[in-house]
C-alpha cells in the first residue's frame, strides 16, 4: 500500500530571550530563564521568577513519551509550587560536564527517564522548597517549623504569607539543606494526577521547534548520502558535474563512506546530490542476499556451541523423559525505527568552538561525538537539545551528529544543517536485530511443563554497537526477559528444568536499540509458545500460565483478563488471545480480541492492557503510552520488515515499509494496578504484549499458528 502525503515543513526562526530578575535555585548559565550574574547556585532543578513563573530543568529528552511533564510533576510536587506557573527547559550536556554531572544521566532510553531519576529530581524540588520556607522564616523572624508551603506560597501559622516570586532572591542566598524528606505517594497532589502535558499546546500551534526546523543566521543546508551497503567505502565522486548548479556551495567527502552537498537550501542540496556521479566500493558485503541471512540464522538453531543465558536443572533430560514433547521455531525480521523526523543536526564550527543543535536521546554522547569529530576538547564544544520528532532508540546513537560536525568543518564559521532524506534514513538505520528461536518443551502426564529449552539464533546489539560490553563474548541483552537466574527466569514462569542459550550470528547490517529492544521478539517467542504448550496439555491458556507465574506477573494477567472479560461469551467469530511480560521494571499483560472472516479479513477489535509500574506519575499519560506502544507493536507485527538485496536495504520509503493505519487500530482499554515499592517503565514493556496476544487470538480464530513475522506475508487481509 502506498502512502501519498505532502507535508509542508514549518519555517521557524529559533530565538531566545532572557527575562530580567529571575532567580535560579541552581546554576547561572546561558538559558532563557537564568541570566543574572548575581544568581546563586543552590539547586540544579528549579528557576523562579519574580512574576511567579517556575522553570524546571529536565535533563532527559522529550520525544513524545511524556517524560518532560512527568519529571516536572515530581519536582513540582516536592517544591509545592503552583502547577499552572510551571514550564521546563533543557540544561546542556556541556554544563553537566562542567558541574560534575549534577544532572547525572542525560540518556533517555530503556524507559528509564522517570524510573531512574525520580528520587534525585524529587530531592531537588524538596530542597528548593525548604530554602524558600527558610527565607520566609528569616523574613518574619520565626522558626521555620512554624511555616509551611503550598501552591507557590509560604504561610506562617499566624496567617502571614509570601509568594515564591518574592522569596526567590533571599532563598538563593541560603545554604541548601543537607537532607530532605520526600513525600509519601499517598500525599501527592500534582504527581499521580492526570495533569495536562506541558508540550501539547506548542505542538498544536506549531510553536514547537524540532531539529529539522532549526534556523540560524547565514545557515546553509547539507544533503547527505552514505554507501548504500553497510560497510562500503566511498571510491570517488565528480563534484564538477554539480558544483555549478543553483545554490550549491561545496561538495565534500564525509568519513570515508559518504558524500554531502552543501547549498543554500535543502532542495538545492538534494537536487545536486541526486545528480552527483558517485562510485562506491561495497566489498564482500555487496554480495549478501536475504536468503544468506536466513540461512545463517537457521544454522544457529541447532549449532553445538551457544552462550548460556540461564540454566536450571537438566532441560534435555527432562524433555527426553516427558510424556509429550512440543517444538516450534519462530522468526523475527529486521525492523526500522521509522521516526517521523529523519536524522538531522545543525553544526557551527570555528577553530576554538563547536556547537550543535539537534534532537538526541543522549546529550552527552552527542557532545562526545561532536568533540571527537571536530578535534576540540569537550570544554570547547556544546550541544543544545531540541524536541525529538521521534526517537524509539534511534537517536540514542550520535552518528548523525558526527556527520554534521565533519561537514561543518569544511566551512568554518558557517552554520550548516545536515538533513537525511527519508530514503537515507530508511536505508541507514541501526535496525532491530533479526533472530530466530527454537523452543522445545516437555509436558508430564498432568500437563505440567517439566522442561524447557529456548535456543535463540541471531544478532547481538552489543556486538554491533558496544562490543566492549560483551561478557566473555556473550551479549546479556539478547536474553532480555530470560536473563534472571533461577527457575523463574523464563518470563516469570517457574520451570524446574530450563536452558536458555544464544547462538550469536551477526549479519553485516548494524543492529541497534529499537523501542522495547529484545523483549519484543522474546515475548513473541515465549508467549506464543506458552499457548502451544497449553493446547498440547489440553488446558486453557490463562489457567496454564497462572499455575506457573510469579505473583506480580499473575496479578497483572488476572487484572487484564478480568477487565477484558476473558472466559465470558464474545460476539460470534471473536476470539481472545493473551500475553504477559516483565520488562523495564514493570509487569504488563495484554488481552487481544480479534476476528478473522471466512475470506481471511483480520480485524483487531480491542486490546486490554494491565500494568504494574510500582508508581504512576501521570495516569492519563500512562494510558496514552500504552495505546501508542500498541500502535508501534502492531505495526511491527503487521508490516515491519527490512530485507537485503545485494547487500543493500530494499525498503526505501513508506511505499515499501508500511505503517499501521488509523482504521486498523483497535480500541485500547487499560487497567493501572500500581503496587508500590518500585519504579517501572511504561513505553517499552507494553509494546511487547501487543504482538503475541494478537497472534494467539489469530491462532484461535483460524486454527493456524503464525510463527514468522510480519503478518503481511500470511493469508490475512486488512479489515476496516
Amino acid at each position: 500500500m502506498t502512502i501519498q502525503t505532502s507535508l509542508g515543513r514549518r519555517n521557524f526562526v529559533v530565538g531566545s530571550a532572557t527575562v530580567a530578575g529571575g532567580f535560579s535555585l541552581g546554576f547561572s548559565f546561558p538559558f532563557a530563564s537564568a541570566q543574572a550574574a548575581e544568581v546563586q547556585e543552590l539547586n540544579a532543578w528549579v528557576v523562579i521568577h519574580p512574576d511567579e513563573k517556575v522553570v524546571i530543568r529536565i535533563a532527559r529528552s522529550e520525544m513524545g513519551q511524556g517524560t518532560q511533564t512527568g519529571l516536572a510533576q515530581l519536582v513540582a510536587e516536592e517544591l509545592e509550587c503552583d502547577w499552572k506557573n510551571v514550564t521546563t527547559e533543557y540544561p546542556t550536556p556541556g554544563e553537566n560536564v562542567k558541574r560534575n554531572r549534577i544532572w547525572k544521566n542525560f540518556s533517555t532510553g530503556g524507559s528509564r527517564g522517570i524510573r531512574e531519576s525520580n528520587e534525585y529530581v524529587r530531592q531537588g524540588g524538596a530542597m528548593a522548597r525548604e530554602m524558600l520556607i527558610a527565607a520566609a522564616a528569616a523574613e518574619w523572624k520565626v522558626p521555620a517549623t512554624e511555616c509551611s508551603a503550598s501552591d507557590g506560597i509560604v504561610k506562617h501559622s499566624s496567617g502571614k504569607t509570601l509568594s515564591y516570586g518574592k522569596l526567590a532572591a533571599a532563598a538563593a542566598k541560603l545554604e541548601p539543606p543537607k537532607e530532605v524528606k520526600l513525600k509519601d505517594s499517598k500525599d501527592w497532589k500534582i504527581a499521580g494526577k492526570s495533569v495536562l502535558r506541558l508540550d501539547t499546546m506548542d505542538k498544536l500551534t506549531g510553536k514547537q521547534i524540532y531539529g529539522i526546523d532549526m534556523k540560524l543566521p547565514n545557515m546553509l543546508t547539507a544533503a547527505f548520502k552514505a554507501s548504500p551497503v553497510n560497510g562500503g567505502k566511498l571510491k570517488s565522486f565528480d563534484a564538477a558535474k554539480v558544483e555549478k548548479m543553483p545554490g550549491v556551495k561545496k561538495v565534500v567527502a564525509v568519513d570515508g563512506n559518504a558524500v554531502a552537498v552543501i547549498a543554500d537550501t535543502y532542495w538545492s542540496a538534494k537536487s545536486a546530490l541526486d545528480k552527483l556521479p558517485v562510485e562506491w566500493d561495497f566489498g564482500k558485503n555487496g554480495e549478501v542476499q536475504q536468503e544468506n541471512i536466513v540461512a545463517m540464522l537457521k544454522e544457529g538453531l541447532d549449532a553445538t556451541e551457544a552462550f548460556v543465558g540461564n540454566k536450571v536443572g537438566d532441560a534435555a533430560k527432562a524433555i527426553d523423559g516427558a510424556v509429550k514433547k512440543v517444538t516450534a521455531t519462530y522468526s523475527f525480521p529486521y525492523q526500522h525505527h521509522v521516526t517521523m523526523e529523519p536524522m538531522n543536526a545543525t553544526a557551527l564550527y570555528t577553530a576554538d568552538k563547536c556547537e550543535v543543535w539537534c534532537g538526541t536521546q543522549n546529550g552527552e554522547a552527542a557532545l562526545a561525538a561532536a568533540s571527537e569529530a571536530c578535534g576540540l576538547p569537550i570544554a570547547k564544544c556544546e550541544v543544545y537539545k531540541l524536541m525529538l520528532g521521534g526517537g524509539f532508540g534511534r537517536r540514542g546513537r550520535a552518528d548523525y551528529v558526527r556527520q554534521a560536525v565533519l561537514i561543518a568543518k569544511e566551512m568554518p564559521g558557517t552554520p550548516i544543517k545536515m538533513i537525511w532524506s527519508r530514503e537515507e534514513d530508511m536505508t541507514h538505520c541501526q535496525y532491530h536485530p533479526t533472530t530466530m528461536c527454537k523452543l522445545t518443551g516437555g509436558l508430564d502426564a498432568q500437563g505440567n511443563l517439566v522442561g524447557l529449552h529456548i535456543r535463540i539464533s541471531g544478532q547481538s546489539i552489543l556486538a554491533s554497537l558496544l562490543p566492549q560490553n560483551l561478557v566473555n563474548g556473550m551479549d546479556p541483552a539478547t536474553f532480555q526477559g530470560f536473563m534472571a537466574s533461577g527457575p523463574e527466569a523464563a518470563y516469570g514462569y517457574t520451570v524446574p528444568n530450563l536452558l536458555i542459550d544464544h547462538a550469536m550470528r551477526n549479519p553485516h547490517l548494524t543492529a541497534g536499540f529499537w523501542r522495547g529492544v529484545n523483549v519484543n521478539q522474546n515475548t513473541v517467542y515465549m508467549e506464543c509458545f506458552m499457548d502451544e504448550l497449553a493446547e498440547a496439555a489440553g488446558q486453557d491458556p490463562l489457567a496454564f500460565r497462572m499455575k506457573m507465574l510469579k505473583p506480580k506477573n499473575a496479578a497483572v494477567l488476572k487484572a487484564a483478563a478480568d477487565k477484558a472479560g476473558y472466559g465470558k461469551p464474545l460476539p460470534e467469530g471473536h476470539f481472545h488471545g493473551i500475553a504477559q511480560v516483565m520488562g523495564y521494571g514493570s509487569f504488563v499483560a495484554g488481552i487481544s480480541e480479534v476476528s478473522v472472516s471466512a475470506d481471511g479479513v483480520l480485524k483487531i477489535h480491542k486490546i486490554t492492557a494491565a500494568t504494574d509500574t510500582g508508581y504512576v506519575v501521570n495516569p492519563a499519560q500512562v494510558e496514552r503510552q500504552i495505546a501508542g506502544s500498541f500502535a508501534y507493536g502492531l505495526t511491527a507485527m503487521l508490516y515491519g520488515e527490512i530485507t537485503v538485496k545485494d547487500g543493500a536495504v530494499e525498503q526505501t520509503n513508506f511505499d515499501s515499509y508500511n505503517m499501521m493505519r488509523m482504521d486498523e487500530m483497535p480500541k485500547v482499554e487499560s487497567a493501572l494496578v500500581p503496587s508500590g515499592g518500585f519504579w517501572g517503565g511504561v513505553g517499552e514493556p507494553t509494546i511487547a504484549v501487543a504482538g503475541p496476544s494478537t497472534l494467539n487470538a489469530i491462532a484461535k480464530a483460524t486454527g493456524k499458528r503464525v510463527r514468522n513475522l510480519p503478518l503481511m506475508h500470511h493469508e490475512l487481509k486488512k479489515g476496516a
